[in-house]
């Protein structure tokens, strides 16, 4: 099984769980003398199963990420690195946005406000971030289908 492959059924069993959850709620009370329309126990059973499989592939695909390397940095390391420059990414597009926003005046005797940064250097530097985040993303995808689950 390939990585991608795996990571694919993880995000299914994800649903899956949330959906279960949901059911298993919509089935915790009756009307006393009714009876619920899915049986607890057996959701319940699926549940285990369901939490089995995730947490033999989640194992695995940890593993994996923690073994495979690529140019000299496991992928672990490239998915900790994507995580934080999505953060850093969406702070910085934050900013940006309130420091470019224009604050209107009704009078010449208004209190000015402006910009403590210059706004086309620092997008500059989002642009550049967002493209390391595509090739790293993109390298991420390119190990996930070409990488066997170990």
């Amino acid at each position: 099984m390939k990585l991608a492959a795996a990571l694919s059924e993880r995000s299914e069993l994800q649903k899956r769980l949330s959906e279960l959850g949901n059911r298993l709620n919509n089935n915790s009370k009756v009307q006393e003398g009714e009876e619920p329309s899915e049986s607890p126990e057996e959701l319940m059973e699926e549940l285990n199963r369901v939490t089995d499989r995730m947490e033999e592939l989640i194992t695995k695909i940890n593993l994996t990420n923690s073994r495979t390397i690529k140019d000299g940095k496991t992928i672990t390391e490239y998915l900790a690195h994507r995580d934080c420059l999505k953060s850093k990414i969406q702070i910085m597009r934050n900013f940006l946005d309130n420091a470019s926003n224009k604050v209107s005046r009704m009078t010449h005797s208004e209190i000015r406000i402006k910009s403590t940064v210059s706004v086309p250097e620092i997008q500059k530097k989002v642009d550049m971030l967002s493209k390391e985040l595509r090739e790293t993303d993109e390298l991420i995808q390119e190990v996930n289908w070409t990488t066997e689950l170990k």
